[in-house]
């Protein structure tokens, strides 16, 4: 079993490798018949109106200053007396910070005399523990936005232009270019959906806030006042990220919330109204190649495509499009960047390119659905399917199947030292079954697989059974007197003991932080950080299990019922449930308690680099390599800090399943496995 586990899981890795070749990375196509073409032409001239609006937009966005309705965390002590952001990385705050706050007033005054109907939605939100990575705690900000009715069509359906308003002087130019173009949508007669032009605050928290309230839901504890105008069902979104007044390329990012994925149309109409207008548009940061069939091409889309997957593997949605697709709402995030290439864009391209996308949206008949929604991407120009990468899953996951079928064949047969058996087995025992019929004492009526005699004190297989039929089970008694196996029973400790690690993994460390902050010198967020690291470690050293068998035969159940129990989560751990499944073969059957310590060491050490919490530490510095930005060890170990930080507030603010994941499903499987490694 152990050789065809690992030649799993080594295809298994080969098949994801290969993805890159261009046989199984085929050019994208538009599925949408409405979509299907770019012929038609762009008349928006309005540029330098759209640095006008910037100008303006920034100068009154000085103007506002203040903090924008968040409660900062200042240059000061924690309440536990340290400087915040000591742990996380995080300097201590300059007294004037950069400005905030949003001129409401005026993004009003201004969509009014565009001809749009205004609306702004107040909102607040108190955070889990501080963000000191963005200086807040208590936030309150507001939305506003601008509804362009369709002139001749019903309010059922509507697109989304969305430009966040950030701190200092990023965006202001997307907020510019967004106003110049609701004045130049609404002298077009050609709308059939509704066009809502948004300007949210805080980022994600804002958007969170807008789409709860349009949607009447209340997914998390954001409060707001709701929203009093409303368009149609929203069928598809644009964020616009923009900070300069010209652009060399366009980078577009699509994951969202836990890996969601919008529909490839999307993209691909992107990708070629870039193209129409010499528009040069990444992914991942990374330019496509040419040269497909060269060695430095195959490693540059292996690159992209590594990073998407990592990208999506975080769970954290990579622009304030990440939160419209929990909504079923196909949605992008374009952001403008301005490097030191020789051909630059000004706003009246970028402005034709968003006019092009939003015609050919407007086209659609029906929510865009014939194209992919499972997909990686080596480049803008291809694709790979679920079909072809699902494969090289499924053989990871066969690393599980094979263990399963090998316990199974395994109970099918003799007792290990019997060299031949006579008495069949009736029926093909199930994995439960036989590890309930193991489990019982092999002293008194107990139940029996098959009977043996024992002559000078070694095993040899009873004569051929008369043709009448088989013998009942209960028909026979032991003829020597055997040690007792401990029951199922003997398992509960350990099974209770790892998940209710899980469980103080997930809730202690919001639920402690004030506690640890009266008792040590740190603030709320360092707390929460400190304690998750504290209670990961203190389980791998929590007693395993205090009943000590005599023999090694009474072990044969436990590791593997804890290794089937942990192989559970194997369809979700990818590379490091593969891991596992290598591992598992020398913790079956009890061979623990004889394995050598040299060996054991060995085994611990691979146990201790799969683990969920060195999983994302490489998986850091692999993302930092892959964007040619090599991180040192204590710069790596200050991004893994930041980063659990992050999944917290990701989860407890939008609802990213990745914490709950490592904290409720691989961490205690994971404390199983070590718990057979260092049975006793």
């Amino acid at each position: 079993s152990a050789p065809r586990s690992a030649l799993s899981y080594v295809v298994g890795l080969g098949w994801f490798l290969a993805l890159a070749f261009q046989p199984l990375a085929p050019r994208t196509y538009m599925s949408e018949n409405a979509m299907g073409s770019t012929m038609v032409e762009e008349q928006f001239l309005f540029g330098e109106r759209a640095l006008s609006y910037a100008r303006e937009f920034a100068g009154h966005k000085k103007k506002a200053g203040g903090d924008g309705g968040a409660a900062r965390l200042g240059g000061g002590a924690g309440r536990g007396g340290a400087p915040p952001g000591r742990v996380l990385g995080v300097g201590s705050i300059p007294p004037l910070a950069l400005p905030r706050g949003m001129p409401v007033a005026w993004l009003e005054k201004t969509m009014w005399n565009l001809g749009l109907e205004v609306h702004r939605q107040p909102f607040s939100r108190t955070l889990p523990f501080p963000d000191e990575t963005r200086e807040r705690y208590m936030v309150k900000g507001t939305n506003v936005y601008g509804i362009l009715r369709a002139p001749r069509a019903a309010s059922t359906e509507a697109l989304v232009l969305s430009v966040p308003c950030s701190e200092g002087p990023h965006n202001n130019q997307a907020v510019g270019l967004m106003l110049a173009l609701a004045s130049y949508f609404r002298g077009q007669i050609y709308w059939a959906k509704d066009i809502i032009f948004l300007v949210n605050e805080h980022d994600l928290l804002g958007m969170e806030a807008w789409l709860e309230a349009y949607h009447d839901v209340n997914l998390t504890e954001v409060r707001s006042s709701g929203t009093l105008g409303r368009a149609g069902a929203i069928q598809a979104a644009v964020s616009l990220e923009l900070s300069s007044d010209v652009v060399t390329s366009f980078d577009v990012a699509v994951e969202g919330l836990n890996g969601q994925l919008p529909n490839l149309d999307l993209l691909n109409l992107f990708h070629a109204f870039c193209q129409k207008n010499g528009l040069l548009c990444t992914i991942q940061g990374k330019l496509p190649r040419s040269d497909w069939d060269s060695l430095p091409a195959f490693a540059h889309s292996l690159q992209t495509l590594l990073l998407m997957v990592l990208a999506q593997a975080s769970g954290q949605p990579r622009g304030d499009h990440g939160l419209f697709l929990r909504y079923r709402i196909e949605a992008v995030t374009l952001r403008g960047i301005n490097s030191f290439r020789q051909y630059k864009y000004d706003m009246t391209t970028v402005g034709k390119t968003l006019e092009g996308m939003f015609r050919k949206l407007n086209n659609l008949l029906e929510r865009l659905h014939q194209s992919y929604f499972f997909y990686l991407l080596p480049s803008l120009s291809r694709f790979v399917s679920i079909g072809v990468y699902m494969p090289a899953f499924g053989f990871l996951i066969l690393v599980l199947v094979l263990k399963i079928s090998f316990w199974v064949g395994e109970g099918g047969g003799c007792v290990r030292g019997v060299q031949t058996c006579s008495v069949p087995f009736p029926d093909p025992p199930h994995a439960l079954d036989l590890w309930m019929k193991l489990s019982k004492s092999e002293t008194g009526g107990a139940e029996r697989l098959w009977d043996s005699d024992h002559v000078g004190g070694e095993v040899r297989a009873l004569p051929p059974s008369p043709p009448r039929g088989p013998p009942s089970p209960t028909s026979l008694t032991p003829l020597f007197p055997q040690e007792s196996r401990p029951g199922l029973l003997a398992l509960v400790p350990p099974l209770l003991i790892c998940h209710a690690a899980g469980l103080a993994l997930y809730f202690l460390p919001v639920l402690g932080q004030h506690v640890a902050t009266q008792h040590f010198p740190v603030s709320e967020s360092e707390a929460v950080v400190l304690t998750v690291i504290a209670i990961y470690v203190a389980g791998m050293a929590l007693p395993h299990n205090t009943h000590r068998c005599r023999g090694s035969g009474g072990l044969g159940v436990s590791p593997r019922l804890c290794w089937g129990h942990a192989g559970g989560s194997l369809p979700g751990l990818g590379d490091a449930g593969g891991v596992w499944g290598c591992l598992s073969r020398s913790l079956e059957g009890g061979g623990c308690l004889t394995v050598p310590p040299a060996r054991r060491v060995l085994l611990a050490a691979l146990l201790v680099l799969a683990t969920p919490a060195v999983t994302l530490l490489l998986a850091i510095f692999l993302q930092r390599e892959l964007v040619e930005a090599p991180a040192a060890a204590a710069e790596g170990w200050q991004l893994f800090l930041g980063a659990l930080a992050e999944g917290l507030l990701q989860h407890h603010l939008y609802g990213s399943f990745l914490f709950p994941f490592l904290a409720l499903g691989a961490y205690p499987c994971w404390l199983l496995l070590w718990n057979v490694l260092f049975w006793r």
